[in-house]
């Protein structure tokens, strides 16, 4: 091996050991303030839409994932669509009246004009005692959008400011007797007027598995550690793809559960074109979830059926049922800016990427 790439080498693997120690420290402060146990797994996500954008955007996952419409709102600012399948957090898509958007300045970017409020806005974990989670998390400095939890006839529930690493926020919700109803006191309950197309290929796509938010190199870290500290999820693992310079990093609850997925430069942005798609995408839409991706089965017919029925995507199916692995990513939706990731795993593949198929999925957003 040559000696410079052998050095390079070197640095990422202490770079990777810095890492694993500083969350390491987190997780044990976690521990220490009686954190552990209080968050769960994840509830729901809210993606924001433009009000013109919310019933295309419903109906766009109803046609290509594998969610139904469980119910409709209003409440005093927002219309919104809670969407669902056993087993999988829910996905609320909502839209806002003409109020303060708190999500408003991260929107801002060179591809976002047309959506100034349109991302994939909050991750929702379950809590079992909100009341402390809150007071310890106030106790070490967490800022939260409201002084005190919302209280409706169903839950209870807060989120956090948006993260000046990610764009995100966190939410936290403590369910009463009847879960997944998340109408708010005074909301009123509305027959939905979007139906789910009966195509029979839809029945091989499921839950959730993982999102993948874009951040910046320099903020990689910051993020990661942000994240672990706020919930029960630990850091798993990264991917390095030099020669795309980015870094693809997954936290993790349990090998089972839903999984958050940070992607990064491994430099700054200089330019576009020497700082790879990471970096490129980020100058272009801002930090902000770019995927969701959802477990399929017979993803070859799946994925054959979705492109007849009008799907477009970035590139061809990556991977192979012998490496175990197989991924696709769909173009971003015009109506909330999210790809769809189609992803299956097969036999007893335990790994959770493979770095092939990292390289061909970060190569391919270099096309937005």
């Amino acid at each position: 091996m040559p000696e410079r790439e052998e050095s390079e080498l070197e640095v990422v693997a202490d770079q990777e050991r810095d890492l694993v120690d500083l969350a390491l420290r987190v997780t044990d402060n976690r521990r220490d303030a009686g954190l552990d146990g209080l968050v769960g797994g994840l509830d729901s996500v809210i993606i924001a839409t433009e009000p013109a954008h919310l019933v295309p955007a419903v109906y766009e996952l109803l046609r290509y994932t594998g969610l139904s419409c469980n119910g409709a709102y209003f409440e005093k600012d927002f219309q919104s669509y809670v969407l669902g399948l056993p087993g999988s957090a829910s996905v609320i898509v909502r839209s806002r009246g003409p109020v303060n958007n708190p999500f408003g300045t991260l929107n801002k970017a060179k591809m976002t004009s047309s959506l100034p409020n349109t991302r994939l806005e909050t991750f929702v974990f379950n809590t079992k005692n909100l009341k402390d989670y809150v007071a310890i998390q106030k106790a070490r400095g967490v800022v939260f959008l409201t002084n005190q939890p919302i209280e409706s006839e169903f839950y209870t529930f807060i989120q956090t400011v948006p993260s000046r690493f990610t764009g995100n926020s966190l939410g936290f919700i403590e369910w009463n007797d009847t879960p997944h109803v998340y109408t708010p006191r005074g909301g009123t309950n509305i027959m939905p007027d979007v139906s789910k197309p009966e195509y029979r290929h839809l029945k091989n796509i499921s839950v959730l598995d993982h999102t993948a938010t874009r951040v910046r190199a320099q903020d990689r870290n910051a993020s990661i550690l942000e994240f672990i500290a706020l919930t029960n999820y630990h850091y798993d693992f990264a991917v390095h793809v030099k020669s795309l310079n980015s870094i693809t990093s997954v936290s993790r609850r349990n090998p089972e559960d839903f999984s958050m997925v940070f992607t990064s430069g491994i430099t700054q942005f200089t330019s576009d074109a020497e700082s790879g798609p990471t970096e490129k995408f980020i100058r272009n839409y801002g930090t902000r979830v770019h995927h969701m991706a959802f477990k399929t089965d017979k993803i070859e017919e799946s994925v054959t059926a979705l492109k007849n029925d009008g799907l477009q995507f970035l590139l061809d199916l990556v991977g192979s049922e012998d490496e175990g692995l197989r991924q696709i990513f769909s173009e971003p939706s015009q109506h909330t800016l999210i790809v769809n990731e189609y992803i299956q795993r097969y036999g007893n593949f335990d790994g959770f990427f493979t770095r092939s198929n990292v390289e061909k999925l970060t190569e391919a957003t270099a096309q937005q």
